[in-house]
Parts: structure tokens; sequence; C-alpha cells
């Protein structure tokens, strides 16, 4: 396959993923197999490590911003984790996004891979940033849900799921949130913003199962597609 038709794609994989080594394993076969045919990036969260150390410090008085920033090394953390079991891989995670735009240029055959940034917005957003920095042609949010709901699911288990949704819509559900260090919150409002504007393809998918990534990047997948 030449080099103009290899798809770029960003991956937002939540922290979740980060509980054990088999599941680091597993997540990082898929990525080494996608890397083989396109032109792939992936942005790590914090998960249920960066929140603790996030209730750690609030409860020692720390502010919102210093929390974010406890957010982001956990993230950095999870980025080198999944570095360690990948196999064609740049060795550090980039900081900032034109360090790996740049990377990415000179030699798309490596996974690059990115945690947070800066305070304010979490992995989801940074994520939706480098796609649109890259120009690239698929964001995926890898996430323990199985896509967008009008509330969370495993408060109301009736909830709507959406199978398809605007960026002007994603917008509207996601502008409902709070937003603060260590979010649950499936996409947050300026991920939700990036993708409004940039107009990148974009679908939320369950991870629990990682060849749901690959099947996402084919164009199969039971998530939420924001078109």
């Amino acid at each position: 396959m030449s080099e103009r038709e290899r798809m770029k794609v960003v991956i937002s994989l939540g922290g979740i993923f980060f509980s054990d080594v088999e599941k680091i394993k597993k997540i990082a076969a898929v990525f080494d197999e996608l890397a083989q045919l396109n032109n792939l990036c992936v942005v790590t969260g914090g998960g249920e490590g960066a929140r603790e150390y996030i209730k750690l410090a609030r409860e020692l008085g720390a502010n919102e911003v210093f929390c974010d920033y406890i957010g982001i090394a956990l993230t950095r953390i999870n980025a080198k984790l999944l570095i360690s079991a990948l196999k064609n891989v740049y060795p550090e995670p980039f900081l900032d996004y034109k360090e790996a735009a740049l990377a990415k240029a000179n030699d798309s055959g490596k996974i690059a891979v990115m945690g947070g940034v800066s305070p304010g917005y979490t992995t989801d957003a940074v994520a939706a940033i480098l796609a649109e920095y890259l120009d690239a042609d698929l964001l995926v949010n890898v996430t323990s849900v199985d896509g967008i709901y009008g509330a969370d699911p495993r408060k109301y288990p009736n909830a709507r799921k959406y199978d398809k949704l605007s960026p002007k819509e994603l917008v509207a559900l996601t502008m409902k949130e709070e937003l603060k260090a260590g979010s649950r919150i499936v996409i947050d409002p300026v991920a939700a913003k990036i993708i409004e504007r940039s107009g990148i393809k974009t679908i939320v998918i369950d991870g629990s199962n990682p060849r749901n990534i690959v099947d996402a990047v084919h164009g199969k997948h039971q998530g939420t597609e924001i078109l």
C-alpha cells in the first residue's frame, strides 16, 4: 500500500484499559496490527489511578489546575506503559502536537503515543486536537461504554443510546456535563467543539474487546458515529 493510501487514524484510549498487563498486551497487539496499514497515533487517558491521586490532592487543598497536572502526569505514565508493549513505536510519549505531527510526517510507520498536554480538558480533547492538526481521516474514542447516551447508562439503565449524532448534537449533550479534573464523561465539551469545527469523522466504541477497535477503523462497529 502506498503512503498516500494510508489512512490517518487517531485513537483516544481510556485509562480504564491500563488496569492489568493482559489488557495492555491485547490492545497493543491490535495497535501494532492497525499500524501496518494506517498512520496511527494513540492518546492515553489516566483512568482510576489518576482519579485516585486527584482525589487525594483535592483533600489536601489543591485547586483544579493543580489536580489537572496530576492527571496529566498519570496519562503520560500510561503512555509509557503502552509504549513498552508496542513493537514499532516512538520510544517516548510526545508532549505536544507539533512534535508528534513532525515525527509522523517523517515516519508514519511508527506509532506515536501521547498523554495529556495542558489543564482544562481531558485526553479526548487532546486526541481531537491532534486529529485536527494532522488532518486525520478518523478519530476513534475507545471507552468502557458502547457509545454515547443521553445520560450515564450506569446510573440510568433506560438512558437512550445514540447510533449517530451530528457534531452540533454532540456539543449540546456534552455541555450538560461538569468538566473537572478526573472527569468520567465520555467526550468532554472541548473535544466536542473541536470535532464540530474540524468535521473529523468520529466513532465512540466499547474497547472491552480490543477487536472492536479494528472493526471501527474498518467501518464496522456498534458504537456511536459523529458525522
